[in-house]
């Protein structure tokens, strides 16, 4: 029986043929792996998803955490699940061996999560926290900090948190203004309410530890104002004294419990520090440079979203596939005798179209979050600085697409999963609603979809003079250039290619197009001269330049299925191309009239008043 969870043939392709992580296995920090290390790893993450996540996501979901006699309450299969997880020492699966890790490629790694997060994204929330955050802290902390708090963290043994939001300030991180004060002995003492903490109260683990923007006051006893002000503290739920063992518990209070549509099963907390005196905090880093060190865990996590949103839509897809083959409903519009048996849903077109729509969907969004991954391997272990450079431009480009497309298309792909299923997709007995609600949470995880838009115009495009625009440019032109040298020499590539080299070469043209597109909206919109016209339908701006993104995605894995034709598995090959033809005969063209729009500079949204609506 096929997974619901997800394909492995899918996630082998991507892997292997597409992404060619075995050629990282020759690089130093791979070589003792190859590609049975990698498959044994996935067995042991499907294994665990299969057995122990997703048997008690409905279970979590209906029987959310709650407070009984001041300590949070959760189904015990959560901690069941993430001790097996630490077990298999999946925690520190891309870590040091000398930190118990099995030096596993991020790409890997990714591949390891999309089991865990698909099967159960609300326990699998623990597990995602823990390692941002205690890959952050090996990036800005002392090595007394890290035996402290990471080396635990790795282990399973405490979890992480990161806490940056409060309830007057939401996503504007500057109008924060939880305080950390010097105790005089070489730590802090802070005071402040936290909002939107996911994993920050729960018995699951033995400490937590909380990563914490806070503002060190000047000597005039003021915050300083904006972002320049903020600092990063390590703040855990138990002190830890010099030998590791536990000492008393920290100045932090559960406030409450937010309750949410979806990842019910993952504690979300209003937090109090300080509210006896002060939570004893660490500071990580320098003083003031917080956001900028809380950036590492925080674009680790936009990855992490993104990967979440193209899971859950992948698991919803791969239900509502096995829906459709098995549902008897109806017959073809020119069969009318109702003594013929009934037809599997599948069977009709309309049906088809949803199932094809979520498929482009979805594939397309796992490989853009996989293909992002790649990229930090890329940048972390190249073999020349110019590599490792240009792998940095391109994910720091990618970034806010890889968290927003998934974040916004596979939720449709989890809404046209509900629609397949008919009434039935409403009910709490199939699974597809809990998918939809879980995933509608991730476009406003990790910065909104209107804060991505402000940061890929308003920031990505310009930074560096424009370097990392370009260099995503060449990237695409790469891809075209490849698809064009290809048509005419089918024995290149592989004798399949010959039957579909003028439809693959349509998409190559109109991929090169809409590119052009982009670049010359993108410079009228700075010809305005005036930031607020720029930016006013940024949001616009992301949809567009996520579609073209994703065309050529889907264009990279066309092009080497129509190669592999000859080499068996039709089916799987072909379901590529198809998809990849619905992602450019149905999407692509949608960016037209966005750019459109956007080349008009229309400010009908930047015009309205407050007291019209």
């Amino acid at each position: 029986m096929r997974s619901t969870i997800l394909s492995r043939r899918d996630l082998s392709f991507m892997l292997y043929e597409w992404l060619d992580a075995e050629a990282l296995t020759r690089r130093d920090r791979f070589q003792d792996h190859n590609r049975e290390t990698f498959d044994a790893a996935l067995d042991t993450a499907e294994r665990l998803a299969t057995e122990l996540f997703a048997t008690h996501n409905k279970k979590a979901d209906s029987n959310e955490p709650h407070v009984v006699d001041g300590k949070v309450q959760i189904i015990p299969e959560v901690k069941t699940a993430l001790d097996a997880f630490s077990l298999a020492g999946l925690m520190a699966a891309g870590q040091d061996y000398e930190r118990g890790g099995m030096q596993l490629p991020v790409v890997v790694e990714k591949a390891l999560a999309a089991y865990l997060t698909a099967a159960n994204v609300s326990t699998s929330a623990y597990t995602f926290l823990t390692m941002s955050n205690a890959n952050t802290l090996l990036k800005c902390a002392t090595p007394e900090q890290i035996t402290r708090f990471v080396n635990p963290m790795l282990e399973g043994r405490y979890f992480g948190t990161m806490c940056l939001s409060e309830p007057q300030a939401g996503s504007s991180l500057s109008d924060i203004t939880t305080r950390a004060v010097p105790d005089g002995e070489g730590q802090y003492r802070l005071t402040g309410n936290k909002m939107w903490i996911s994993a920050g109260e729960h018995e699951l683990s033995e400490n937590i530890v909380h990563l914490v923007l806070a503002k060190i006051p000047g000597e005039d006893g003021k915050l300083i104002p904006g972002v320049k002000g903020i600092s990063l503290f390590i703040v855990p739920k138990f002190l830890v004294n010099d030998d590791g063992s536990l000492g008393a518990r920290n100045d932090i209070s559960l406030a409450g419990l937010n309750h949410k549509m979806g990842n019910r099963g993952t504690t979300n907390c209003l937090l109090n520090f300080g509210e006896k005196g002060g939570a004893i905090g660490y500071l990580v880093g320098k003083p003031h440079h917080g956001l900028a060190n809380m950036f590492h865990m925080m674009n680790e996590a936009r990855i992490g979203v993104g990967l979440g949103a193209a899971v859950l839509g992948y698991t919803g897809y791969l239900h509502a596939l096995d829906y459709a083959r098995n549902r008897p409903q109806g017959r073809h519009p020119a069969q009318k005798d109702a003594s013929q048996p009934q037809l599997p849903i599948i069977q009709h077109t309309d049906v088809r179209r949803m199932l094809l729509a979520q498929k482009a969907y979805v594939e397309g969004g796992l490989g853009l979050v996989l293909y992002s991954a790649r990229l930090v391997d890329e940048q972390n272990s190249a073999e020349t600085p110019e590599a490792r450079e240009h792998a940095a431009r391109l994910l720091d480009f990618l970034t806010p697409i890889t968290k927003s497309w998934p974040s916004q298309w596979c939720v449709e792909a989890n809404s046209l999963a509900i629609q397949v299923h008919g009434g039935y997709g409403y009910t709490r007995e199939y699974n597809v609603e809990q998918f939809y609600r879980d995933n509608r949470l991730n476009a406003i995880h990790e910065g909104t979809h209107g804060i991505h838009g402000l940061d890929l115009l308003g920031r990505k495009v310009v930074l560096q003079d424009g370097a990392l625009f370009r260099a995503f440019g060449a990237e695409l032109r790469k891809t075209v250039r490849k698809v064009r040298g290809s048509v005419g020499a089918p024995d290149a590539v592989g004798p399949g290619l010959a039957t579909i080299s003028v439809e693959l070469l349509a998409h190559a043209d109109a991929l090169e197009q809409a590119w052009q597109s982009v670049e010359e909206v993108t410079q009228k919109l700075y010809a305005v001269g005036d930031l607020n016209k720029t930016l006013a339908n940024a949001s616009t701006y992301l949809e567009a330049v996520g579609h073209v993104v994703v065309a050529w995605i889907w264009l990279q894995q066309a092009l080497l299925a129509a190669a592999s034709l000859a080499d068996g598995d039709v089916d799987f090959y072909r379901g590529k191309l198809q998809a990849c033809r619905y992602f450019f005969q149905w999407e692509l063209p949608k960016v037209g009239p966005q750019l459109a729009l956007l080349a008009s500079i229309d400010t009908t949204t930047l015009d309205m008043q407050d007291a019209w609506f």
